[in-house]
């Protein structure tokens, strides 16, 4: 629902009702993750998608039914059939299993501070009950901020701790998801499945080394939805004139520095300094913490000559294995710009976990399931 969260908030502000499609499953190749939504208000205005277009009319005539007969939420699955081109259904040839239920935002206080949250840019979590029994079925709780504090209850106790157990761990992840809580007659004895709608402040792109391909990569860092810093120990070049892009730029030692920044699992450590200097106390460090992503540009003679200055270093063959380098795709990028995209498809290949091969060469779903993880850990690699 947060591709709509500024309508919906809007909406809860005039105590609008309206009916929620929420995709809570999906299986094969689909358009859109678990989590997107479309809307409708009772004068028939909708905003979202859950399918790119394919099955919308068939949804939205689902969101008027639910809207206008106050009936209980409502269940649909759409996929493909080859027995009846005139069926509604996707033609990508997936499945989605999507929610449809009517929200009357007096009701909900707790939805709409925490879709306020959401549109002011701080982090907020909408847990949603899609699965379980039919008293639960559609109810929702919100966790504003860190998660440490929620508002509005799925009903009992048990279940509102379950659940905000998982909300929160999902919420530190910045991972939207479905997750089974319950079924445990001594701790939580309904068993339900519950869409977490997360929130998180911006995943953190940290670029050391003040160079022309840092001011390409820091625009495309941003595009992509970042937080970027650029850090260099020399402060003639690590200036905002040259980094406007940037959301800062700090002159320091970068492996000072990324000591004493945060980081989580969803960090890109990009290191474009290829000096030793800089280098070998700097990736010493970032290869033991447990960020998302660590790249480092230079030849691969400097690469070689780099994993044997940290392993000198006491880097161990298993942490050498996340480092890549030299940093990006195989695109034949030259300049600047063409080497960031290179640098960013890298990581976002690593985000997804995916091959990075031409789709051509595939033969699996193009759309996987589960397209809205936090960077994982590095796959493992030959170290040099």
């Amino acid at each position: 629902m947060l591709n709509i969260a500024d309508t919906l908030y809007a909406w809860c502000q005039e105590a609008r009702p309206f009916a929620l499609a929420t995709v809570v499953q999906v299986s094969g190749s689909a358009p859109l993750p678990p989590g997107t939504a479309l809307a409708v208000d009772a004068e028939g205005t909708v905003v979202g998608s859950v399918s790119g277009g394919c099955v919308e009319s068939a949804v939205y005539d689902l969101c008027q039914q639910v809207l206008h007969d106050d009936s209980p939420p409502t269940r649909a699955r759409f996929g493909y059939s080859d027995d009846d081109a005139f069926a509604v259904g996707l033609t990508c040839g997936g499945e989605i299993d999507v929610q449809v239920q009517r929200v009357e935002p007096t009701d909900l206080p707790h939805l709409t501070a925490a879709l306020e949250e959401i549109v002011r840019g701080r982090p907020a979590a909408v847990a949603q009950v899609v699965d379980g029994p039919d008293e639960l079925l559609g109810r929702m709780l919100g966790l504003l901020g860190d998660g440490s504090a929620y508002a509005g209850t799925l009903g009992r106790e048990d279940e509102d701790r379950a659940v905000v157990a998982q909300a929160r761990a999902l919420l530190r992840a910045g991972r939207t998801a479905r997750t089974d809580v319950g079924g445990d007659p001594d701790t939580c004895p309904s068993k339900i499945s519950v869409l977490v709608h997360t929130h998180a402040a911006p995943p953190r792109m940290l670029i050391f080394g003040a160079v022309d391909f840092a001011a390409a990569l820091s625009q495309a860092g941003r595009f992509l939805g970042y937080r970027v810093t650029v850090c260099d120990a020399r402060p003639v070049f690590a200036t905002t004139a040259r980094f406007p892009h940037a959301d800062e730029v700090v002159v320091d030692w970068p492996h000072r520095y990324l000591a004493a920044t945060e980081t989580d699992a969803r960090t890109a450590v990009c290191v474009l300094t290829h000096d030793a200097r800089f280098d070998i106390p700097l990736l010493a460090l970032a290869l033991r913490l447990p960020v998302g992503y660590i790249g480092a540009m230079g030849s691969r003679r400097t690469h070689e000559d780099r994993n044997q200055r940290l392993r000198e270093a006491g880097v161990t063959k298993a942490q050498l294995t996340r480092l890549n380098s030299p940093i990006g795709l195989d695109l034949g990028a030259h300049t600047p710009e063409e080497t960031a995209i290179s640098i960013t498809a890298e990581i976002i290949a690593h985000s997804k976990r995916a091959t990075g091969l031409p789709l051509s060469h595939g033969t699996g779903p193009i759309h996987p399931s589960d397209s809205t993880s936090p960077l994982p850990p590095q796959p493992a690699r030959t170290a040099a």
